[in-house]
């Protein structure tokens, strides 16, 4: 089965390419006349709502230029667009639609679709240490961290491939691969004790189809589920706390431990908290820099401390970079520490257990 949010841009693109195109308005259709007049072939528009061009592979990247040049976003948003080898569409194509703002995304951020479907990428741990443990004491737990390489082998900055795979339509697959990525290579390492595992709801339609292949990833490679932990993430974004709830039950009930990040973060307030009852909470590291010398920032993580202590939530500081907010974290009741003091992001060859 062809899914066009797993599809590379490449399996789009053709010798030449007919783009097809449905679009919104006849204003549309008026802009993309004039701005394509010279275009040989040249625009053919049999109805006010439709227009196909035949593209050769290497105009691909003018046409797209031109194309979210003429239009405003609104407009590329409301596109909806099939490629096929220069023939009208059929039945068959149809499981190939995107929107014209999805598809422009996707051939700009192409690296990155490129680097998954090329296995140009891994997971990174970084050590979770409990607050009160000698120094000498194994992490309680680490935390995966999904890393990508572009065909030069840099690395793609983390924070760009997750905001261009929801940009591009493909936040599904990333954070599928991410999960699959993370326990896998966790397995593989031999790593014990707790694993901390990114997960973006925002990607998740359905609990139970989204996320029961990481379950059975998890349960094929001998993993205890009590051992792993689900972190939510950009919780900001969520706006359906149903959702939100259904998501946390089906991994409670697979017998996983949940997390939510960045708490003291936008949306991730004690609303949140109180609606999930999570069994971790990690404060935002923005609430954690120079702890030790603001005021302002120790009322506030004082008080999520207390309200975690007393509804049996595990407090974990992340971005601590000095033993002075070391030391601060662990008098005001801290469970469990992060950051660079403790031990940065490594690939597992140099992770140590």
């Amino acid at each position: 089965m062809r899914c066009p949010e797993c599809e590379a841009i490449e399996a789009l693109l053709f010798e030449p390419t007919l783009f097809w195109l449905h679009l919104p308005t006849v204003d549309v259709l008026d802009k993309l006349k004039q701005a394509y007049a010279s275009h040989e072939p040249p625009l053919r528009s049999d109805h006010d709502h439709h227009a196909a061009l035949l593209v050769p592979r290497a105009q691909v990247g003018r046409f797209i230029d031109t194309l979210s040049a003429t239009l405003n976003g609104q407009e590329l948003a409301g596109i909806r667009l099939i490629t096929t080898p220069g023939k009208d569409p059929g039945i068959e194509d149809l499981g190939r639609v995107l929107d014209g703002k999805v598809f422009v995304n996707r051939y700009r951020g192409r690296e990155i679709t490129d680097a998954l479907a090329a296995g140009r990428y891994t997971s990174w741990f970084q050590p979770i240490r409990a607050a009160q443990a000698p120094e000498d004491a194994k992490p309680f737990a680490r935390e995966a961290l999904f890393r990508l390489w572009d065909a030069a082998g840099h690395l793609i900055p983390p924070a760009r491939a997750f905001l261009q795979a929801d940009l591009s339509g493909q936040l599904f697959t990333l954070d599928l691969l991410a999960r699959r990525c993370a326990v896998e290579t966790a397995a593989r390492a031999g790593f014990a004790g707790n694993l901390f595992i990114n997960f973006n709801p925002s990607s998740i339609y359905d609990p139970a189809y989204c996320l029961r292949t990481t379950a059975a990833t998890i349960a094929e490679l001998g993993l205890r589920p009590e051992n792993i932990v689900f972190e939510l993430t950009e919780t900001h974004r969520a706006r359906d706390m149903e959702h939100l709830k259904q998501i946390l039950h089906f991994y409670r009930d697979a017998g996983f431990g949940v997390a939510i990040d960045d708490m003291g973060s936008g949306w991730a307030g004690l609303n949140l908290l109180h609606e999930l009852r999570p069994d971790y909470m990690k404060l935002d590291m923005a609430l954690i820099r120079d702890i030790d010398r603001d005021r302002f920032k120790q009322s506030i993580v004082v008080h999520l401390f207390e309200t975690a202590r007393r509804n049996g939530i595990q407090s974990l500081a992340e971005g601590v970079e000095t033993e002075a907010e070391a030391d601060w974290l662990r008098a005001a009741g801290a469970d469990l520490l992060q950051g660079f003091l403790f031990g940065r992001p490594e690939p597992v060859a140099d992770a140590g257990d």
